[in-house]
């Protein structure tokens, strides 16, 4: 065999109709360049198995058959891949399969009926109410410093756990987003979507403590990204990986799982909404989910939660 697994797309019209792929899902999709980039390593993982499978670098996607696809999966379980991660590559493969068909390039989708492997329903990490309690009392203290830092963080705590953002959707926020006046954020979720979501009182109080900082900076000379929410202090607009530094250092701060980061706000977020009686659908929509049944494992813990209390409680649960 001339190719192994791994080896990627081989060159030539293969290639080419995997990069046509990519800049659909780019400017026709406006998908975010690491959803992008995620898409394009699992078919570079399909076209390596492709290669080696068929014998060939030399084939072209209408070479791919069900049976194929089979082997595919096949491969990727011995390699004791996690569930998820199989069905994100199956996905990928589907999405791709579906584009060459509507394109007319393929006459029928050989990745039509593929049964994705079952999920294992794990549920989310969250804070409890009085973790949230700790964590922002260790927020307030910082912000009651006055500095950029201290009320930087106190900010990005009150939206991600009042307003339930996700990390990318946190770190592209514009100044011009948030409208004090009606107390709402716009936010821009996956594949571009928009939604306002509400945002706190308490997020208006800090945004305001936040805002005379970061007025120091741009009056500094050193603003490099005038539009930007959160930045740094030499302008420039905050990365990922500096608010998930920071709030996994403030979690450790006050006490809570090293296990826990960025995204348990937002678990958090949604689950003691649900706790407090909220409906599913509304919080569906304020999570920016496409489907319900992505939502639905939050209810899933709410109900894990109110066994646990039975079983403790109930002198006859045992």
């Amino acid at each position: 065999m001339t190719g192994s697994p791994g080896d990627g797309t081989p060159e030539g019209p293969a290639r080419a109709a995997v990069e046509e792929f990519l800049r659909h899902l780019e400017q026709g999709r406006q998908l975010s360049p690491h959803t992008i980039t995620s898409y394009r390593r699992d078919l570079d993982d399909l076209g390596g198995f492709l290669s080696h499978h068929l014998g060939s670098s030399e084939w072209g996607w209408n070479s791919v058959d069900r049976l194929t696809l089979r082997a595919f999966l096949g491969w990727l379980r011995r390699r004791r891949l996690a569930r998820r991660t199989v069905a994100r590559k199956l996905s990928a493969a589907r999405s791709f399969f579906r584009f060459l068909h509507r394109e007319g390039r393929l006459p029928a989708n050989p990745a039509r009926g593929l049964r994705a492997p079952r999920q294992e329903r794990r549920l989310p990490g969250h804070l409890s109410m009085r973790g949230v309690e700790r964590v922002f009392r260790v927020a307030e203290d910082r912000a009651s410093e006055n500095t950029l830092q201290g009320t930087r963080l106190l900010l990005i705590l009150e939206i991600l756990y009042g307003s339930g953002l996700r990390l990318s959707e946190l770190h592209d926020l514009d100044l011009t987003d948030m409208d004090r006046g009606v107390a709402q954020v716009k936010v821009r979720g996956k594949g571009r979507k928009e939604r306002i979501v509400p945002l706190t009182r308490a997020t208006l109080t800090a945004l305001g403590r936040y805002e005379l900082r970061r007025a120091e900076v741009a009056r500094s000379g050193r603003s490099a990204d005038a539009r930007a929410l959160l930045v740094t202090a030499a302008g420039r607009r905050l990365s990922r990986r500096a608010i998930q530094r920071a709030i996994e250092g403030l979690l450790q701060a006050a006490g809570e799982g090293s296990d826990l980061g960025v995204h348990s706000l937002r678990h958090t977020f949604a689950t003691h909404l649900l706790e407090q009686g909220a409906d599913l659908m509304g919080v569906k929509e304020l999570l920016g989910h496409a489907s319900l049944s992505t939502t639905q494992i939050y209810a899933h813990s709410t109900s894990e939660r109110l066994k646990q209390v039975y079983r403790q409680a109930h002198p006859r649960a045992e």
